[in-house]
């Protein structure tokens, strides 16, 4: 059953706060599932976001909402397990609006050819409106790297950051 991963153990850490403002625009807004508050980075050429988990996870899923104006063109997905290296599970490309940015495995299957042979047409999307390619990745380290901002300043806005899939045992 696939539910939040992200928990009171979970370490975040990210690349700035606006003016290290964190009381106002921290971290911990990107998870309280507060509508009010935001994770607001400072200035700079890419944002990222590390999530450290108590414990071996498998995502399925990535949903994001940012502020329309203060988001990126493009992102980075990255994993690893243990003590190795991060390793790129995924580019993605979010939308510059407010609406809720759900990644979909079955987008992504498409994109890779997994419909090879199939009817394009029989293949059941069942997907939300804004969506982006996320394949499902087995780890315990999590990093989201936010590239080529939408605002000038390279600033970028997000009010929710949900990883959903499974806990491993």
């Amino acid at each position: 059953m696939t539910h939040s991963l992200v928990c009171p153990e979970t370490v975040s850490r990210v690349s700035s706060v606006l003016n290290r403002n964190t009381r106002q625009f921290g971290k911990k807004h990107l998870f309280d599932q507060d509508e009010e508050t935001c994770w607001n980075s400072d200035q700079g050429p890419s944002q990222w976001v590390i999530l450290e988990f108590p414990q071996r996870i498998c995502v399925s899923q990535l949903q994001i909402q940012f502020q329309g104006g203060f988001s990126s063109h493009q992102g980075h997905l990255e994993g690893s397990q243990g003590s190795e290296a991060l390793s790129k599970i995924v580019d993605f490309y979010p939308e510059d609006n407010n609406s809720l940015q759900i990644s979909c495995p079955s987008l992504w299957y498409l994109s890779w050819g997994w419909w090879v042979g199939k009817d394009k047409a029989s293949v059941s999307l069942d997907c939300p409106a804004y969506t982006f390619p996320v394949p499902s990745a087995e780890v315990d380290r999590l990093k989201v790297t936010f590239e080529d901002a939408t605002d000038f300043f390279g600033r970028v806005v997000i009010y929710h950051l949900r990883v959903l899939g499974e806990k491993k045992v």
